[in-house]
């Protein structure tokens, strides 16, 4: 990423972060919508799980002039996903539904150069998130998977 797209990236950014809760909802169902497959990953309290997706963007969002300060949690994060039964495609529907989000919080303030800072940050985070997720140990669930596993 260049300076001026990790500028574009966190200005915008902080416009949405007062309403992080709303931009949170505003994902999850873009995300139920354009990938119905991936509701069963999640909790019941998608409200919950929106304020900690906020939270977890607000962190990466911070850093991403210094991005090799997050790698290590994108890192277990990613290996964590892979457990959940989380796929390469739902990254790219994750970052499909965000990128949306924050559009439709910045109406008429989300220029062509603003979502190609977006894409290019979420997809350095993506494929970090991809490739730990590829090389985690395989997570066996259930009684079934304890007795034959």
């Amino acid at each position: 990423m260049t300076p001026d797209q990790i500028d574009l990236v966190q200005t915008s950014f902080n416009k949405v972060a007062p309403a992080a809760d709303e931009a949170g909802m505003l994902f999850y169902r873009r995300l139920f919508e354009i990938a119905p497959d991936t509701r069963m990953l999640f909790a019941d309290n998608i409200a919950e799980q929106g304020g900690k997706l906020m939270t977890m963007l607000k962190t990466v969002v911070d850093d991403l002039h210094q991005i090799d300060k997050v790698l290590p949690a994108a890192k277990a994060l990613g290996k964590r996903h892979a457990g959940y039964g989380v796929k390469d495609e739902h990254y790219d529907k994750v970052g499909e539904a965000l990128i949306w989000a924050i559009e439709q919080k910045l109406p008429g303030e989300f220029p062509a150069e603003t979502r190609e800072a977006w894409e290019a940050a979420y997809g350095t985070l993506a494929d970090v998130l991809k490739e730990a997720s590829a090389n985690a140990e395989p997570k066996k669930k259930g009684i079934m998977a304890r007795l034959f596993g």
